[in-house]
């Protein structure tokens, strides 16, 4: 019997061609439905299918599938900036903030170093009750993320909040992003902080990535599925730099081993990745933050959570540097 999601697949097709539905199912008759599910998870990792999808789509912030909101703190303009996904999914300027941030420029690299940080984050929760200084509210944010820690940044605390409604304030912070209470009543209103990413740059300078890139770093992202699903050893090993930590601090000899332990099983998977985001780094080049929420199962283990993956573009080949 015919797996449900396949035939959804193959449905699609139908819609798009009727010469194509007829190979197919000619594949389908003569190798049977793991073949034909095989030639499509290759397909995902060929080029040609990324750029027509990604042709009419606005990526000017990079490949987002979970986020309505984008929030860009210009540390050399001191500005906060929002923008939202309109009704053709088109992320707008929908407003634009003062900000103060960290007293000395460059990127936060410790405790009490008095500057605001550089990248991509979350916002993880919204403070409604804070000390009078902080002004009405905050937004907590994930410094340090994954990439903040695989190069030993420390530190914590990193919000978005107010400015203090009975006391004088210097006209920087000790390393957040502070704006005025109205604005931040009206940040509150307008955003949902799950659906919500915040970008820190240093200078004013474009972060997008060319849809050729986006092409990339996607096809190359489900080569990596693919050999990873399909137990291709030495192939899924080679999307590793060498400079390769996990989270944990696991380095690249030792997951190897332990990679190619699991391998060696030979075991079926199930591996789907949805809500892909891409993010260029900012103030990085070729420098890519991943995350998407994925969907594994095997005989001996299942999965479903979010995988966040800090990756660069070398040669047109995708190297993960970090992963969590």
């Amino acid at each position: 019997m015919i797996n449900r999601n396949i035939l959804l697949k193959l449905l699609l097709l139908l819609t798009l061609s009727s010469s194509l539905f007829s190979d197919i199912l000619t594949q389908y008759r003569e190798n049977g439905i793991q073949n034909l599910e095989k030639q499509m998870d290759l397909d995902l990792s060929k080029k040609e299918y990324w750029q027509k999808y990604l042709q009419n789509r606005d990526t000017k912030f990079g490949y987002l599938e979970s986020y309505n909101n984008i929030l860009t703190c210009d540390k050399s303009k001191s500005t906060l900036s929002l923008y939202m996904k309109d009704k053709n999914d088109t992320y707008t300027l929908t407003k634009s903030y003062s900000a103060f941030t960290g007293k000395i420029k460059g990127d936060k690299i410790k405790e009490g170093d008095l500057k605001t940080p550089v990248g991509v984050y979350t916002l993880t929760k919204k403070l409604s009750k804070v000390d009078s200084f902080y002004g009405p509210m905050a937004f907590v944010t994930s410094y340090p993320n994954l990439y903040d820690n695989y190069r030993g940044k420390d530190g914590s605390g990193i919000w978005i909040h107010g400015l203090p409604t009975h006391q004088e304030r210097d006209s920087f912070t000790k390393g957040c992003i502070a704006i005025k209470n109205a604005n931040i009543k009206c940040l509150d209103r307008n955003i949902n902080i799950k659906e919500t990413v915040l970008i820190i740059k240093e200078k004013s300078h474009t972060i997008s990535a060319s849809k050729e890139r986006l092409t990339n770093v996607l096809s190359q992202l489900y080569a990596w599925r693919y050999a990873w699903i399909y137990n291709d050893t030495k192939k899924y090993l080679s999307f590793y730099d060498s400079s390769f930590k996990r989270f944990d601090g696991l380095n690249l000899r030792n997951f190897k081993k332990y990679k190619t332990r699991i391998f060696n099983k030979k075991e079926s998977k199930t591996i789907i990745f949805k809500n892909i985001n891409v993010i260029p780094y900012p103030n990085k080049t070729d420098t890519y933050k991943i995350t998407f929420n994925e969907i594994y199962k095997s005989g001996s283990f299942s999965f479903i959570g979010e995988k966040s993956l800090i990756a660069k573009l070398q040669n047109s080949h995708l190297k993960i540097i970090t992963e969590k």
